[in-house]
């Protein structure tokens, strides 16, 4: 199939770009275009002008933010899977680029668009999520941030409005003792995920979690945060039995639906298992140093 008609327009200027935005408040953001433009191909999306920020400048930059990082809307999946910068600071998030797609995709696909684009089954968001994420936007009117556990809205939903863009992310320092974990059961490499879980656990020098983050993504509209399996962790020490507890507690918190994939039963009992593996690989790494590989 082919796209219905659009009228296309690339900015060189964010002033430019967001004046565009704010006329044509319907108009789609074209970056790496690897959701958007299968979705016109099959009709599912019929916008009637793109707005193509490639030509932006200072959206590509990968920076270190006191301790943490700040990522460019464009910086591409495969910049995030091999920056030498960002495996240091955020392996969590090189490993998750890793898994997207095949290799044509990632030279393509950007982490604002991942994130703007908000399927539920995806990795970034979920990864976002569990790190506790900040996402820039911009307006004509303004600037505003907001937590990527409040962007994510519902299924392909964001708080974005008419108008806004997302220019950059910032991921909060990693502190001492923490670690990540990354589990998702896939048909075969590079597919979305049918489930998937983010972990990061921060423990002291006893090897008690001072603080849990999980984030489980495929079941429900969005990533979801695991609130009751966070608070089994905290304060006390990380015992198999203690991880146990916590991923029991998962299925209680998820809310799947049934589609062709994976039946709704199935997707919450894999939520638990996902969620304990994702737990045990972020206290393995947790004890072998901040963020490092177990």
């Amino acid at each position: 199939m082919y796209p219905s008609p659009f009228a296309y327009h690339a900015p060189v200027t964010m002033g430019e770009t967001l004046a565009l935005l704010a006329r044509l408040p319907e108009a789609k953001i074209l970056a790496g275009g690897q959701s958007l433009l299968p979705l016109m191909n099959l009709g599912l999306a019929q916008p009637g002008a793109l707005v193509d920020v490639n030509g932006l400048p200072g959206l590509e930059t990968v920076t270190e933010d006191g301790g943490g990082l700040r990522l460019g809307a464009l910086v591409r999946h495969r910049t995030l899977e091999t920056s030498p910068l960002i495996r240091r600071r955020c392996p969590a998030l090189a490993e998750a680029a890793s898994l997207i797609g095949n290799i044509r995709v990632r030279h393509r696909g950007t982490l604002g668009g991942s994130l703007a684009h908000a399927d539920p089954a995806a990795e970034l968001p979920l990864v976002a999520v569990a790190l506790g994420a900040t996402l820039e936007i911009s307006r004509l009117a303004g600037a505003r941030e907001v937590s990527a556990a409040e962007f994510f809205r519902g299924y392909l939903l964001t708080d974005l409005a008419p108008g806004e863009l997302v220019t950059g992310v910032r991921i909060p320092a990693i502190a001492p003792g923490t670690g990540y974990g990354l589990a998702e059961l896939v048909r075969r490499a590079g597919d979305f995920a049918i489930v998937a879980a983010c972990a990061v656990i921060t423990t002291d020098g006893a090897g008690v979690c001072r603080q849990a983050s999980l984030a489980i993504g495929g079941v429900g509209p969005h990533p979801l945060v695991m609130r009751r399996a966070e608070g089994l962790l905290t304060g006390g020490p990380l015992t198999d039995r203690r991880l146990a507890e916590a991923a029991d507690a998962v299925p209680g918190e998820v809310a799947p639906e049934s589609d062709v994939h994976a039946t709704a039963a199935y997707r919450r009992a894999m939520a638990r298992v996902m969620a304990y593996r994702a737990l045990a690989q972020a206290r393995a790494r947790a004890a072998s140093g901040p963020g490092r590989p177990a």
